[in-house]
């Protein structure tokens, strides 16, 4: 079987990665997991974050990864969350070369057992201006990573961590 996360030498990387999850709980409990800025930087294992708000803009500082900049463009409780990463320093929004990164929570469950569907969608990768080298390590970097956030956010919202 072929490793997902790795793109076939030679093809092209996409612009954006699309993974999802099964989680046996509401979808408020998901959301309140997902609308905390930056709950996705870490290594497999959630990690509390400072979290400084400068206007629209939103840094959030891990303590193993340094300072990152997001702006939550939409933030539609308990179903959807879409954030902005930042590039370089505060400054105008649309100044800064981003990739998006949105959340989607659809019910999969029954009116007697709580389950949904977290679906992560990030694109942009296309826009980076990176070289063709740069933006395939990214990309698969991205891809392997939302494979463990993803069980993360499963994790904290079914009670398990």
């Amino acid at each position: 079987m072929a490793d997902e996360s790795v793109l076939p030498a030679g093809a092209p990387v996409p612009d954006e990665i699309v993974r999802s999850v099964m989680i046996a709980a509401s979808a408020e409990r998901v959301f309140a997991v997902i609308r905390e800025p930056g709950w996705f930087i870490n290594d497999g294992e959630y990690r509390e974050h400072e979290i400084v708000r400068h206007g629209p803009v939103t840094e959030v500082i891990d303590p193993v990864h340094g300072r990152f900049q997001l702006a939550i463009e939409a933030h539609e409780a308990p179903y959807r969350i879409f954030f902005r990463w930042l590039g370089g320093g505060l400054g105008e929004i649309s100044d800064a070369p981003n990739n998006t990164v949105e959340f989607v929570i659809d019910p999969a469950g029954t009116e007697k057992r709580n389950l949904v569907r977290l679906t992560v969608r990030e694109r942009g990768f296309a826009k980076l201006g990176l070289d063709e080298a740069v933006r395939r390590r990214n990309y698969e970097e991205n891809l392997r990573g939302w494979e463990e956030q993803l069980e993360v956010a499963r994790d904290l919202a079914e009670g398990g961590a």
